[in-house]
């Protein structure tokens, strides 16, 4: 008997990649292609998988589609939502900055919709087979769009990348490899019904724990798996680091719990000191290296560091309340990081004013970029009434509730240490003189898009409720 192929489940990565693909055919085929109907077809594109991925929120058809290769609940949709949020918001901002660089190209476009579909497949994995290929498919993209600029920081950054990327895909495989030898499935479920019920823990399911945890904690930048993140957030064209620094982390951590919380379920007293000891190290060493940057792109990525602990401070918590917890962490967090380089884009200038000292004086230049700068850092300090800081008492409730405590007051200390570098930029923006006479670009059109995660930051940071009945329902994960 033939099985039924249903579609729908994962109609929202078909359409990514069927922009892509007309974008790359009309990069080609078309003789001076407008790069503003390139534009166009990719936010088409992302709008398409929005509405795709909206219409699976009531789905009834089973947890699982495609022979249990994909998942089909409210999780994947709302995962799926943030990225494609992310998306949309990184392509206009990468279509100004690389045409004002003069390094647009038609697969800019192709490959943050291939990168994106890789990312939404990801939410979406029941298999982990099925995670890995997503993984590969948003890595791949991700290698060449970092080294896509012809600045020598740009392609080593995409070396780096590149090898280390590498060794942690080597990492994940082999996990997965211990779990088919441990359960004899790769499906996530039937992981955990073969783990269930067991007085004794085979010893390949807990090699299979530690290799997947270390292949998840090189892709979320958690330490101490965070050695490419400076290099490749610097070196990768700025727009490509906001989309890049916003998204693996989603998408990667979309993963993390649905493999931990659904197939690696039963060893959750086994993984739990796992993620704690990851969470403290992140916080640590993201908060303390960050104070020594002099590059606001180098301070903004071991910052994410930080933020990828605070995330997995929010995972100790097992089940729904964990998931609920990180999900709107990832959703503050993706606002303002994607605020804070885009405001790097706009000044920076074609990547050459990334230091603290180009910073000096922007509120006399332009008062509102320092103004939507200062909410965003704000926001990642953890400062209210913003999205950030709502984010970490959601995170730090769930781990007090779970018992974590001393987790929580180590998270609490690096968020005060983490407040030095964040207002240590504010402090040059408003309190010292402007450093040469390089202007901002002027350019309206970034300005526009930026308003947008500036007022999701503040929205959430005012009125959570918006979102925390949508998000508790997703943390429930069907299987």
């Amino acid at each position: 008997m033939t099985p039924r192929v249903e579609l729908a489940p994962i109609a929202p990565e078909l359409l990514l990649v069927g922009a892509g693909i007309l974008v790359l055919l009309a990069g080609v085929l078309v003789r001076r292609v407008d790069p503003a109907a390139l534009l166009a077809i990719s936010l088409a594109g992302v709008a398409g998988a929005a509405a795709a991925s909206v219409m699976l929120w009531g789905w009834d058809g089973g947890p699982t589609a495609l022979a249990g290769a994909v998942a089909v609940d409210r999780f994947a949709v709302v995962v799926r939502l943030l990225l494609l949020g992310v998306a949309g918001l990184a392509l206009p901002l990468g279509h100004h900055s690389l045409a004002r660089d003069g390094e647009l190209r038609p697969e800019f476009f192709a490959l943050v919709l291939f990168a994106t579909s890789g990312m939404t497949l990801i939410a979406a994995s029941a298999d982990l087979v099925t995670t890995f290929v997503a993984l590969e498919i948003l890595s791949l993209s991700l290698y060449v769009l970092t080294g896509s600029s012809r600045r020598l920081a740009s392609i080593e950054g995409a070396m780096k990348y590149l090898l280390l990327g590498a060794f942690s895909s080597a990492f994940f495989l082999y996990g997965v490899a211990m779990a088919y030898g441990a359960t004899g499935s790769t499906s996530l479920a039937r992981i955990a019904n073969a783990l269930a019920g067991r007085t004794e823990v085979p010893a390949l399911a807990l090699v299979a724990m530690a290799l997947l945890a270390v292949g998840f904690g090189f892709k979320v930048s958690s330490a101490p798996f965070h050695m490419w993140t400076p290099d490749v957030y610097q070196g990768a064209p700025t727009a490509v680091t906001a989309f890049m620094s916003a998204g693996t982390k989603i998408a990667a951590f979309a993963a993390f719990l649905r493999v931990f919380d659904v197939a690696l379920q039963p060893l959750g007293w086994d993984w739990t000191p796992v993620i704690w000891g990851f969470a403290a190290v992140s916080v640590i060493v993201g908060s303390i290296l960050a104070i020594a940057q002099t590059d606001i792109k180098r301070m903004l990525a071991y910052s994410s560091v930080a933020h990828a602990g605070f995330v997995l401070i929010g995972m100790t918590a097992p089940g729904a309340p964990g998931i609920d917890a990180a999900l709107f962490y990832l959703l503050a967090y993706a606002l303002m990081i994607v605020g804070a380089f885009g405001v790097v884009l706009v000044v920076s200038h074609g990547e050459r004013g990334t230091s603290l000292e180009d910073y000096a004086g922007l509120y006399r230049r332009s008062p509102f970029l320092a103004g939507l700068l200062s909410l965003f850092l704000l926001s990642l300090a953890g400062i209210p009434p913003t999205a950030g800081f709502i984010a970490k008492v959601s995170v730090f409730r769930a781990a007090v509730a779970a018992g974590h405590v001393e987790l929580v007051l180590l998270g609490v200390l690096a968020s005060v240490a983490a407040a030095f570098f964040y207002l240590r930029v504010m402090v040059l923006m408003y309190m010292r003189e402007p450093v040469g006479d390089r202007e901002p670009d002027p350019s309206l059109a970034p300005r526009l898009v930026l308003v947008l995660p500036a007022a999701g930051t503040l929205l959430l940071g005012v009125l959570p409720g918006l979102v925390t009945d949508v998000l508790g329902k997703a943390a429930v994960i069907r299987w």
